[in-house]
């Protein structure tokens, strides 16, 4: 199964097997979605559902991930049982937390999860049946996990693996941050020295809509053409840089790792060195 569905898809599924995921993040989303979402769609919040915040940032980052015992507790909760069709949406093409639930889900061990391409404003364009107030669902059984299935990384071993050349780590944050002209939401601008700067936006044509595989495939060999083929994905705080593992997984490469401490963590750890372009 694609990790991007289509608007015109997603109307036409006709599956009792299908939860959709309001994925929208930011301040009021929780009141924007009771205002309006797609019919049927569960909220799924990004600080509460999706991340575990800590007390130090210098540690985890801004949205470290939840234990997955507590994430289990969070499928219960939105009425998610094993072996269903889910598919998430955001307003902002997966970028604000549609990636990231993609990947805590896959990495859950759920195979059929999708992104709606296009996210919300798509749903609308197509004429998909939109709905508001809180929707009715029952509790799913709990699913007992012991750890996620697809790979993360801690950063002592980004450290590593930079210091012996062996991966290649990608910061998909804007260029202006990764050279460290201005920092909008962290305490130091710059970046993680030896990382290579792809910014998730570059994922996406000028509609929005996701490139089509062959060129997110074309795209991606060609930026990282003569560097290590292990690839660690960044970004600010772990939730962006989901985006770009869905994009390559959705161009057919095997799923990078995941560095959910990014930005904010290595850039607040004492005595981690910070590279500037500028």
């Amino acid at each position: 199964m694609s990790s991007i569905i289509s608007s015109s898809e997603l109307k036409n599924i006709s599956s009792e097997n299908l939860i959709i995921l309001d994925a929208r993040a930011g301040k009021d989303m929780r009141q924007n979605y009771l205002e309006r979402h797609i019919k049927g769609a569960r909220f799924v919040d990004l600080d509460n559902d999706l991340a575990e915040i800590g007390g130090d940032a210098a540690f985890g980052g801004r949205h470290p991930l939840p234990a997955v015992e507590k994430f289990a507790e969070t499928l219960a909760d939105l009425g998610i049982p094993e072996g269903f069709h889910i598919v998430i949406y955001d307003d902002k093409n997966g970028a604000n937390a549609a990636a990231r639930a993609w990947w805590m889900l896959k990495a859950f061990g759920f195979e059929k999860v999708q992104v709606l391409d296009g996210g919300m404003q798509a749903a609308e364009k197509e004429g998909i049946e939109f709905s508001s107030g809180e929707e009715i669902f029952e509790k799913a059984p709990f699913i007992k996990k012991d750890q996620w299935i697809l790979p993360v990384i801690s950063l002592e071993s980004v450290e590593c693996e930079l210091m012996n050349n062996s991966s290649t780590v990608i910061d998909v944050r804007d260029a202006y941050r990764y050279r460290g002209e201005s920092e909008p939401i962290d305490l130091v601008a710059g970046h993680i020295p030896g990382a290579v700067n792809i910014p998730f936006s570059e994922n996406l044509d000028e509609n929005g809509n996701f490139l089509k595989p062959e060129v997110l495939k074309e795209k991606y060999l060609k930026r990282l053409q003569g560097k290590p083929g292990h690839l660690i994905i960044h970004c600010g705080s772990g939730v962006t840089a989901c985006h770009t593992i869905l994009a390559l997984d959705y161009a057919g490469f095997s799923i990078p790792d995941l560095y959910v401490g990014s930005w904010s963590e290595w850039s607040r750890r004492e005595g981690k060195e910070i590279a500037k372009d500028i």
